[in-house]
């Protein structure tokens, strides 16, 4: 007999028995997650067939606007128009359901429904987003609304976290009936179009479109918040958008000269901040001499008034114009002490006019 053999086999035999035994509850558990998902599939395809066409008189859920095309965590959601976002039950004929229906708002996958313009509910519930593991539920605040006469104003709500981890990149916010809300009716959910979530602290620098009149020189394009560019600009004491725009007007290449950017960067630069709305008031500089001069924010001259009258800018010679500039120039050098009106009263005075005074006369 050969007992090396023999013993061989045997070790052989015990070891699968014991491979055995330890894949059986592995395998045993493999098979059931298949057959139970086949299982899962199979209820959804034979549900789905019916549901997959829409009818055209089908009740469906629609978001009154678009929400921006990028969102900042812990800031209230609001349409594009900066309103709030409103849902409505639309799509039949007649009146809407006299009886109250609940809603619930719910984060979207950005990619779903892909191309196309329709989906199932089973779909739609399998493309809502939950929380990271650890995390707070990704929507704070009114998740839950209840439409009366077929619409509803969401007010208090929030993202909590950004969309960066999911693989789009993007979310959307979807709307769904609550079950058992509206008995009897198929209701189509509502989704918004795809936008990304940035954090928070990302809207410390984000840039304003257009920039106000008081924001920080950073708000405009190609200056970065404590950039070579804000930096440069801070030590001429230009520190807002109407700093900037002011001294544009006044001397445009020193401030060129100030941000050296290359020229398509700063015609950018300058193109956004021009389109910083005015507002209603109007700055009058009071000059030694006795004439008045009538600016807009960003000291351009909007008329000047001499002997009480104003004179039309058009009918001012080369010599009258080198004056007038040299009497803006000393009004932007001590813009504190302007006199700041409101438009109307400002038009008021330069509504007075006289061709026959003289712009300077002799004091």
């Amino acid at each position: 007999m050969d007992i090396p053999r023999v013993i061989r086999e045997v070790l052989a035999v015990k070891s699968l028995q014991n491979l055995v035994a330890f894949l059986e509850p592995l395998l045993r558990k493999v098979v059931k997650e298949e057959v139970e998902r086949g299982l899962f599939q199979g209820t959804i395809l034979l549900q789905r067939s019916p549901r997959r066409q829409i009818q055209a008189d089908s009740l469906k859920l629609v978001f009154s606007n678009g929400v921006a095309g990028t969102l900042f965590t812990g800031s209230k959601i609001e349409d594009k128009e900066d309103n709030p976002l409103r849902i409505h039950l639309v799509g039949t004929p007649g009146s809407p359901p006299s009886s109250p229906i609940r809603v619930e708002i719910v984060v979207i996958d950005g990619d779903f429904p892909g191309e196309r313009d329709d989906w199932t509910s089973e779909e739609f519930d399998w493309k809502i987003v939950k929380e990271r593991t650890g995390k707070r539920p990704l929507l704070a605040g009114d998740v839950h609304l209840t439409l009366r006469d077929g619409s509803s104003t969401i007010g208090d709500l929030a993202f909590t976290d950004n969309s960066s981890w999911i693989r789009s990149r993007r979310f959307r916010l979807g709307a769904r009936v609550v079950p058992g809300s509206c008995e009897g009716l198929t209701v189509r959910e509502a989704m918004t179009e795809p936008f990304m979530v940035k954090d928070h602290r990302g809207e410390l620098y984000k840039k304003h479109y257009p920039p106000a009149l008081r924001d920080d020189v950073w708000r405009l394009k190609n200056i970065a918040k404590d950039g070579t560019f804000h930096k440069k600009l801070q030590a001429e004491h230009v520190n807002t958008v109407q700093d900037f725009l002011k001294l544009w007007v006044i001397d445009p290449d020193r401030l060129r000269s100030l941000v050296g950017l290359p020229d398509k960067t700063w015609e950018a630069t300058v193109g956004h901040a021009r389109t910083c709305t005015m507002g209603d008031k109007l700055y009058v500089h009071r000059c030694r001499q006795g004439d008045v001069l009538v600016l807009n924010p960003v000291c351009k001259l909007e008329g000047i008034v001499v002997d009480g009258r104003s004179l039309p800018l058009g009918t001012l010679d080369r010599r009258q114009q080198a004056q007038v500039q040299l009497l803006v120039m000393e009004a932007y050098e001590n813009w504190d002490t302007l006199e700041e009106v409101d438009e109307a009263f400002g038009r008021a005075i330069l509504l007075q006019q006289s061709e026959s005074c003289f712009l300077f006369s002799d004091h």
